[in-house]
């Protein structure tokens, strides 16, 4: 990683993304969007695309950005793209939002927003995937690769079910509302959307990031590659499901719909039991015996994704998956997949702080190391608030209790400013001594846009 190019954007999206988390998490504890209100609700559909697309899919942009050349050993192509993406993903994502609220009765301008989205989102990400895609291509795929290849598949997928979704609830496509499109697309658009793009690209890239931060052995290991298949496998049932579903029936054999939907279901959770495998070998075999605040964070984050599969088999086994959806929903985005994010964060960006900073007068000038950026001991603390919060949250919703869960959300955005407020510090240098904060030679960097070349 050291002498690698810096992404000169990346930190712009880590910040647009992180405004969209804390503007998500300050809405539910004002109480707006579900369970407040039913989870179909223009208000709800509000919240979760700030926190899929504001947050979530932003800030996974930007550590593509970043790292796919890293995993290649490659040049970024197409970098200049990379704003231009951002633009066009935050102007869909303002039409999108804007577009539930005139549903939601907000305001009417008459303009088919949700339209405009549903043209400048998948724009965004196919700008997106044609940068990540183009340096991806003519590469030798090591198997973080490979799970990035599939997430950015199914990035297009969603995109592309989102638009349709979009231009339905304009008005167009009428022949969709006749087909009942949205009871058969949207629980793809739901697990390929989470469950691969999210999900399969946040596994792919922890398989070089944790051996990279832990000094673990990266080698590829037969259950990293059984996972990885068996985990494409379960992505392409998902999202063939409806299609196969509806032939099956077609023929009579509507028990056997069901059974390739249980059988994506199995193969999913085969696959996170062995990816659970790679993650026990990386913590054991570490060189780095002391575990930075980043890894044991991500354990927790870990945690969840666990007990994510563990609560879906439950409510599949009682039969109430349908009821409490909203309670699996919220752990798998805020316990697993947020929880990584903002672990991982909290080591990227005063890394790529300390290569901004501190990489041009290397082996010149003596310089701190990258864990002297921020203070470990004051930030267990906020990440054991964040995850303690995350559970009680996801147990109010079990428990059908939203004024709790307004107590508990208002715990993890606490936590969330707070693990923000020390990603401030970092990137501003204000955990350094100041004798040591800029030798001769270096410069501060800006916070959020890139240095002027």
């Amino acid at each position: 990683m050291i002498g690698t190019a810096l992404s000169r954007w990346t930190m712009s999206y880590f910040t647009v993304a992180l405004v969209f988390l804390v503007a998500a998490q300050m809405l539910m504890v004002a109480g707006y969007g579900f369970p407040a209100v039913a989870a179909e609700a223009p208000e709800t559909l509000v919240l979760v695309h700030m926190v899929t697309i504001g947050w979530l899919s932003l800030l996974m942009c930007g550590a593509l950005f970043q790292f796919v050349p890293v995993l290649i050993a490659q040049p970024l192509r197409g970098e200049r793209l990379v704003l231009a993406a951002l633009i066009c993903l935050l102007t869909g994502l303002a039409f999108l939002l804007a577009g539930f609220l005139q549903l939601a009765g907000v305001f009417d301008t008459g303009i088919p927003l949700l339209a405009l989205a549903g043209t400048l989102l998948p724009a965004g990400f196919l700008v997106v995937c044609g940068v990540l895609g183009g340096t991806l291509w003519r590469a030798n795929l090591q198997l973080p690769a490979r799970f990035v290849a599939v997430g950015l598949a199914c990035v297009l997928v969603t995109a592309t079910l989102g638009a349709l979704f979009a231009l339905l609830l304009s008005g167009f496509l009428p022949a969709l509302a006749v087909i009942d499109f949205r009871m058969q697309a949207l629980p793809v658009h739901i697990a390929v959307g989470l469950g691969g793009w999210l999900s399969f690209t946040a596994i792919g890239v922890s398989y070089r990031l944790l051996p990279m931060f832990m000094l673990s052995p990266d080698r590829e290991r037969a259950t990293s590659r059984v996972s990885w298949w068996i985990g494409v496998v379960a992505l392409l049932l998902t999202a063939l499901a409806s299609p196969i579903a509806a032939f099956l029936e077609t023929v009579g054999l509507a028990a056997a719909a069901s059974a390739a939907t249980g059988l994506a279901v199995v193969l999913a959770l085969a696959a996170l039991v062995l990816y659970g495998f790679d993650l026990a070998f990386f913590y054991r075999h570490r060189k780095r015996r002391t575990i930075e605040l980043n890894s044991r964070a991500a354990q927790a984050a870990f945690l969840a994704l666990a007990l994510s599969g563990i609560l879906l088999l439950a409510l599949l086994a009682t039969g109430t998956l349908e009821r409490h959806i909203g309670a699996l929903l919220y752990l798998v985005a805020f316990g697993w997949l947020t929880g990584l994010g903002l672990s991982q964060l909290y080591k990227i960006v005063p890394f790529l702080t300390w290569l901004e900073c501190y990489g041009p007068v290397m082996g010149k000038k003596p310089t701190p190391r990258v864990q002297d950026l921020v203070i470990e001991r004051r930030g267990w603390i906020w990440f054991a608030l964040y995850f303690l919060g995350v559970m009680a949250g996801t147990a109010t919703l079990l428990g059908d209790q939203p004024g709790l869960f307004r107590a508990a959300a208002a715990v993890t955005l606490l936590a969330t400013l707070a693990i923000v407020a020390e990603l401030v510090l970092a990137r501003r240098l204000a955990n350094l001594p100041d004798d040591k904060r800029l030798p001769e030679g270096a410069s501060r960097p800006r916070l959020f846009l890139p240095t002027p070349p």
